[in-house]
Formats: structure tokens, sequence, C-alpha cells
């Protein structure tokens, strides 16, 4: 069988995520809140497909996108900065690009988001995804037609589902969209939400009877998870770092935990790497850029591995470190640059930091 032409095909709705960070406090009415940062950069689903495209991974998203300049930047960054291929993608000159505005504070987030839905939806779309190995579909709408089309090729597709706004939590209809997937990645909340349970660990028990591969992220209280086809479970506490901005770390994990899929690693190893990756994105921006690449990578290991415990537990990460990595990935700027928009291929560019010293 010739081999995909893909590593990974995602799907979902691109932002223009603006993040604003170092507030010393919420905004209230009537009062002005001045932030120490502020970063710009392609969200949503573009998180996870930079993530992707950052570790080697061929990377392939269909998604709208608008006919702005909000649309064409986050076109330009992740077709020609980044490698994601767009050969799905479309986009349409009277839809205004989804944004995001996240404020960071208190080691968590809040965001504010503006949007209308896209012209054509995934089932539209996508009539018949590209040959991959790993796909990415969100659960939270429908099970989209294409999924089937990509189950039958034996694509392994990794599904999650989103915040359930409506509280319902209607676990009958979430099952059946998972039919065939390989794996379902919710956070500790949803988990607990359509399992009826009370703790991840206890979430973690009734999912693992609807894939192959069940994890459940908890944040600070690191990853749960169960593999059905190796008999491993495990639990990963997460990596102590100092936080700038949470948005975009789950998609980060996602993409650490396709790429240890891949490699075939143990349960445990899949586990600290997607970890590590989150790890290290919650340290920038948020949005897309915030994602680690390989020398970003390389370089927490070699301040790392004087550890016992990290040299123990990361025994496995100079084997998948690419030899003779260097240089710097691209980080979100605090506005839009029109040397940016252009292509300039100037590496240090202007950007707001508000990263703890």
């Amino acid at each position: 069988m010739a081999e995909p032409e893909f590593d990974v095909f995602v799907t979902g709705t691109v932002f223009l995520d603006i993040i604003f960070t170092g507030l010393g406090r919420a905004p209230a009415g009537g009062h002005e809140v001045w932030t120490e940062g502020m970063g710009s950069s392609p969200g949503g689903v573009a998180n996870l497909a930079v993530a992707a495209s950052r570790l080697g991974l061929r990377t392939s998203l269909a998604t709208a996108f608008g006919g702005d300049i909000y649309g064409e930047y986050c076109w330009h960054v992740l077709a020609e900065l980044e490698g994601v291929d767009l050969g799905p993608a479309r986009q349409f000159r009277n839809w205004h690009s989804p944004v995001t505005v996240s404020l960071a504070y208190d080691d968590d987030r809040a965001m504010i988001t503006h949007a209308h839905p896209p012209p054509l939806g995934p089932t539209e779309l996508i009539i018949d995804p590209p040959a991959t190995r790993l796909a990415y579909a969100d659960m939270a709408a429908e099970r989209a037609a294409w999924l089937d089309h990509a189950l039958d090729r034996g694509v392994r597709v990794f599904a999650d589902v989103g915040w359930d706004e409506t509280e319902t939590w209607d676990t009958a209809t979430l099952i059946e969209r998972l039919r065939g997937c390989y794996a379902f990645v919710p956070n500790a909340g949803e988990a607990m939400g359509f399992t009826r349970t009370n703790s991840p660990g206890a979430a973690l028990e009734v999912i693992r009877d609807w894939v192959p591969l069940a994890v459940v992220t908890a944040g600070t209280g690191g990853a749960f998870a169960a593999d059905a086809e190796t008999g491993e479970t495990a639990w990963v506490p997460s990596l102590s770092v100092p936080a700038l901005d949470p948005t975009g770390a789950g998609d980060v994990f996602l993409a650490g935990l396709m790429f240890g899929t891949l490699r075939e690693l143990s349960l445990t190893h899949r586990l600290r790497f997607a970890g590590l990756c989150a790890a290290l994105s919650v340290q920038q921006f948020g949005g897309a850029l915030a994602a680690p690449g390989w020398a970003d990578l390389a370089a927490w290991w070699a301040g790392a591995k004087g550890s016992e415990r990290y040299a123990r537990d990361f025994s496995f990460l100079p084997d998948l470190i690419p030899a003779g990595v260097d240089g710097k990935v691209r980080r979100a700027m605090a506005t839009i640059g029109l040397g940016e928009l252009l292509g300039s291929e100037e590496d240090d560019h202007d950007h707001d930091s508000a990263a703890p010293q």
C-alpha cells in the first residue's frame, strides 16, 4: 500500500486570536485595565495544525477563511510560514474571520469571541478527505460525513467535543458520534460532564469503553489515559512551569499525543511528550504560534537532563529530537505587521512580552 500523503488531517474553525497577558485583575464595568503584554496569532484549530507541523508531521487543514485582512494573514502564516497544506481549505470573500480576544490572568483565561457560521460547514467543505494516517474531528456539532470515508480507509481518528454550553451532556449522542474513532481526548470538565462522574480518573473508567485510546487532560492535575490495544493505563503529572498564557495548550497536547502515537511510543511516554509540548506552549503567547518547535524541545532537554528525575522520565526524548535542529520558531506579534503579511524573512519580530522574570 502506498504511503499516505499526510500524517495528520485536521478540520475545524480558524480564529484570529488577540491575546492580552499580565492583567493584574479581571476587567469590570466602568474600569480600564492596562496589560503588560499582547500578541496576535492564528487560533482555534490552527493551534493543532501548527503544533503538528512544527513536530515534522505532514499536516493538511480543511477550514473556511474570511475574505478580510485577518483571513489573508491566517492563510499566509499557515500555508507559507508554517508549512500547513491548505488544499482542502477555501476563502470566502463575503465572510469575515472569526475573532477571539483572550484575557490571561490568575493562571487561567477568559475569552470573548465574535463569529458567524461559515458559508460551508465541514460536511459541505470536505467531500473526500486526503489520504492521511491520522485525522482530527470535533464532535460537538455533528458527525461529519467525511469521517466514515476516512474510517473505511483505516485512518485513526482523534476526536474532541468541547464544552457543552447547554450542560445537558447528551452521552448517547456523543457515543454515537464517536463510533469507529480511535481516540477521544476531552478535558476533565467535559469528561466528567458526559460521564456523570466527579473525578478525571472515574471519567476515564467510563470513556475507555467508548474508544480504544481514552485520554482525559486535567491541566495542572496531569493527564489520565487507557489504551485498549496495548493494555496500558497511565497517569502522568503536568510539568511545573511559569505560565504566561494557557490558550491552545490542549491543542498542543493533542499534537504531541498524535506524534507519539505515530512513533509508537508507550502510553506513558506519549503522555509525557504531549505534556512537555503543552508546558512549553503556555510559556508563550497563546494561539498557534505558542507551539514549540524541535529547537525548543532540544533546548529544554539540554537544561533538564541534569535532573535525575527528568533524565529518567524523559530518557526517550533524545531519540526523537532530529539531528542538527536549530533556529527559533515564529511567535505571536502584538499587531499584524505588513512585513509579516507579505512574507518578510525577518526573524526578530516586534512583540510585547509579559513573561515572568
